[in-house]
């Protein structure tokens, strides 16, 4: 059905003045159906506007608005459903999932516009005509790519997906049409590295600025591939020898360009147990949600709220992290601790849920903390980083609530920014500063 469902108003809006309600249904803007919330964005920028309105008992309104230059409508509406996955990518993490998880994990998106809107990688093989006209009309930039390889028969392969467009193609298409796009390679040991990974990154270097970055990211392995393709882990020797290798050519490949455009993920550093570049090097960090330069960033802010810290008198937290991380974090504790007279003592958490290489703290689950924990003395509180709970649910992978971990273990449990600044307001908000 044309048009989109309004979820709820902003008081005082001027869709408020208009008595528009949650669940009346936005078809049109000036005569423009819409299809989702990019048609919303983009058919409202104008000041005068004709809005078609259906109640819905099926009475439609046409509402004039003349708003000042950037004042808001006042209308939010939910996200849209996404585009289901067709590809069968021999990497896929989602089918390397347990069973027992959240519904939603299970789905494989594949959507340029939650792309635009989140950041979602998209592999675009699925793209067709009419949706490369929009993205170009609309400007839907940027745009978040996982090219793999550049080479169309490798690419093929990775995906098992005949017959789609080169990637290269469909990029140089929409940098003509000046779409941004940030790119990624996830490595597969023997599939596509080595010659292959060297021509994707000078395949898409060569499309600077159009392609703003490259991050190279490790193939995760979880114990659950059964009847899936054998692939080789990026173990400690892999990731040493990737490091030395790209590392250099990376800062090379940064002062021809003028500025950072190949960032090798955080995991490669950590499997590797080698030293981080400095801050620096990652630029802006354009690709930090996807794990590149999150390290390098917490010890930056760790020394900064090392210098700001103060004594707050005595007590013990429990900090809760998955195991990569562990040691860094580690660090900083024993250092504000020292500072604040507050013991936080870091804990690290097993991932027996994903089982194999998984060890990243975003992908620890409940039962996993309550097993870490046994034994443990956990002090006033168990501070629990906010990457491994649902945003606005309050919930872990395995449906593990807060409250349920909290009544599990017989201690309050915090979620925590995942950061040092994060853990530094949650001890003064505990010990009363």
């Amino acid at each position: 059905m044309a048009g989109l469902i309004i979820e709820s108003i902003m008081p005082g809006s001027i869709a408020e003045e208009l008595e528009i309600e949650p669940g009346d249904r936005l078809i049109s803007v000036n005569g423009n159906v819409l299809r989702d919330v990019i048609d919303y964005n983009y058919f409202t920028s104008e000041d005068l506007l004709i809005l078609e309105v259906e109640k819905p008992d099926g009475e439609l309104w046409e509402l004039e608005v003349e708003r000042d230059e950037g004042e808001p409508l006042g209308l939010t509406f939910p996200a849209p459903a996404p585009a289901r996955c067709g590809n069968k990518c021999v990497f896929c993490f989602v089918h390397q999932l347990p069973k027992g998880l959240r519904k939603p994990l299970y789905v494989k998106d594949e959507d340029y516009r939650l792309s635009f809107l989140y950041g979602n990688y998209v592999t675009l093989a699925n793209i067709k005509k009419g949706d490369l006209k929009r993205i170009k009309e609309q400007r839907l930039s940027p745009l978040y790519i996982s090219v793999h390889a550049t080479d169309p028969k490798v690419r093929e392969e990775l995906l098992v997906k005949q017959g789609i467009l080169p990637i290269l193609e469909v990029m140089r298409e929409l940098a003509e049409a000046r779409i941004v796009m940030h790119t990624q390679v996830v490595l597969c040991p023997g599939l596509n590295d080595g010659a292959i990974f060297a021509r994707t990154v000078e395949d898409l270097a060569a499309m600077y600025p159009a392609v703003a970055s490259l991050a190279v990211v490790p193939v995760g392995l979880t114990g659950h591939r059964s009847k899936l393709p054998a692939l080789r882990p990026v173990d400690r020797e892999f990731a040493a020898g990737f490091v030395t290798e790209w590392e250099g050519k990376a800062l090379a490949l940064a002062e021809k360009l003028g500025e950072p455009f190949l960032f090798l993920a955080d995991e490669f550093y950590l499997k590797a147990r080698h030293p981080f570049p400095p801050l620096e090097s990652y630029g802006d960090l354009p690709q930090i949600e996807n794990g590149v330069g999150m390290i390098p960033l917490f010890l930056s802010q760790a020394e900064e709220v090392l210098q700001d810290a103060e004594h707050l008198g005595q007590g013990r937290v429990t900090v809760v992290t998955g195991e990569s991380p562990y040691r860094y974090l580690a660090a900083f504790l024993d250092r504000l601790s020292e500072t604040t007279g507050i013991s936080a003592a870091p804990v690290a958490v097993r991932n027996r849920l994903f089982g194999g290489g998984v060890t990243v703290t975003g992908l620890v689950s409940g039962r996993d903390i309550l097993a870490a924990l046994q034994g443990v003395e956990l002090g006033e509180e168990v501070l629990v980083p906010d990457v491994m709970i649902k945003e606005g649910e309050g919930m872990f992978l395995d449906d593990i609530t807060l409250e349920d971990l909290a009544r599990d273990l017989g201690k309050p449990v915090r979620v925590v920014e995942s950061t040092p600044y994060g853990i530094y307001l949650a001890l003064e908000e505990i010990f009363g500063r």
